[in-house]
């Protein structure tokens, strides 16, 4: 059983009124995030100071909306998926893009967890996967996920043990996909996406289970290799876009306007 906790502390609000702030991802410090743009005549990805509020560097060069940012897990290299038809490849340490692939169709990309190799996942229901020091030379393993109609992807993220990629869709589905051989494991499907929002699934740290956020405010908890839905959690009167868990406390965030808080309840 779960509770919801809402006793946390703002400790700092920032601004971005030129530019708007999306998908927000945290460097390799605590006080340091690279976003992108949530404007429509900008689409520069922006490496932000959280401790004075500055601009370190800008990355230009994608022409359209940029729906997907995943950040290195061991250096400075980030990679970002845009709708302009192009995934490429950046260094914090420079602004200058370190590398370019064209993909036709809505991308969603992922590091894995040592950093060595990076997913993307592009329409028709394909996920490619390069190994990061050869990437120019192609796919070391190409995969069309078998599903009855073509789905677009929104999110991809690898489980921290490197042996799953969990795919969240704008359909009423989620796939668990098999990293090493591309082979579907696991579809998720009791939440409810009938608008084709825009909802992030992720797993717990130990990759035992994943969360989803759903359009009815609910938030569901599957255990990752059978499906089966062990929890759902209520208190979000909108859809839940984003479901996180800490991965150093037995606590998960989630957020639709407003942003909770879960932990265990003790129970006797």
């Amino acid at each position: 059983m779960y509770v919801h906790q809402s006793e946390y502390r703002l400790q700092k609000t920032l601004y971005s009124k030129k530019y708007g702030v999306d998908l927000i991802r945290f460097t390799h410090t605590n006080n340091s995030i690279i976003c992108v743009s949530k404007n429509s005549w900008d689409e520069s990805l922006r490496y932000l100071s959280l401790h004075d509020n500055r601009y370190l560097r800008y990355f230009k060069g994608h022409r359209n909306k940029v729906v997907s940012l995943s950040m290195a897990p061991k250096d400075d290299m980030f990679i970002s998926g845009s709708l302009d038809d192009t995934i490429r490849m950046w260094d914090l340490r420079t602004n200058i893009c370190q590398g370019l692939l064209r993909r036709n169709g809505r991308p969603s990309v992922s590091f894995d967890p040592e950093g060595m190799i990076f997913a993307t996942a592009v329409s028709v229901n394909t996920l490619k996967l390069y190994d990061l020091r050869n990437y120019d030379k192609g796919p070391f393993l190409s995969v069309v996920v078998d599903h009855p109609t073509p789905v677009e992807w929104t999110t991809m993220k690898f489980s921290n043990d490197g042996k799953y990629i969990l795919l969240s869709t704008k359909e009423n589905v989620i796939f668990l996909i098999d990293s090493f051989t591309g082979e579907k494991k696991q579809t998720y499907t009791s939440f409810v996406n009938d608008n084709q929002s825009v909802i992030e699934a992720s797993f717990t740290p130990d990759a035992q289970y994943v969360l989803s956020g759903s359009e009815d405010g609910t938030i569901h908890v599957w255990k990752t290799t059978t499906g089966e839905e062990v929890a759902v959690w209520g208190g979000h009167s909108s859809t839940v876009g984003c479901v996180q868990w800490n991965p150093r406390s037995m606590m998960a965030a989630s957020a639709d306007s407003t942003l909770a808080f879960w932990v265990p309840s003790i129970t006797e």
